[in-house]
């Protein structure tokens, strides 16, 4: 439940927006990663990128560091390697699932029988 009381107001300065662009502008770097690392929604970010567009915040000449720059593809390349192992690790629980059940389901009665007819 919403908490009574104002709300808080955070104001953005104009160069603070703009590197905010920038940076999600990049190639290899995506919106909700630029927007998580400086604690804004992406929602703010994408409203950004639009007056971008039409020319209400200026872009060009805005410095960018290059070690945010890095950061953010590392952080990236981070995002999809543990997404591919959450779907590998998927793969081996049910696997496994899978085998104990066919164990499970295999009576010894029935390898007793195949012993003794040979």
């Amino acid at each position: 439940m919403a908490q009574p009381g104002p709300r808080t107001t955070y104001r953005y300065s104009r160069e603070f927006k703009a590197t905010a662009v920038r940076l999600s502008q990049l190639p290899g770097v995506a919106v909700g990663d630029v927007a998580e690392s400086l604690y804004i929604h992406p929602f703010m970010l994408s409203l950004w990128r639009k007056q971008a567009r039409e020319g209400l915040i200026m872009t060009k000449g805005v410095a960018v560091d290059k070690e945010v720059v890095a950061e953010l593809k590392a952080l990236r390349k981070v995002k999809k390697a543990y997404e591919q192992l959450k779907v590998e690790h998927d793969l081996l629980k049910k696997a496994i699932a899978f085998t104990s059940e066919l164990r499970a389901n295999d009576s010894p009665s029935s390898s007793a029988t195949r012993t003794r007819t040979r």
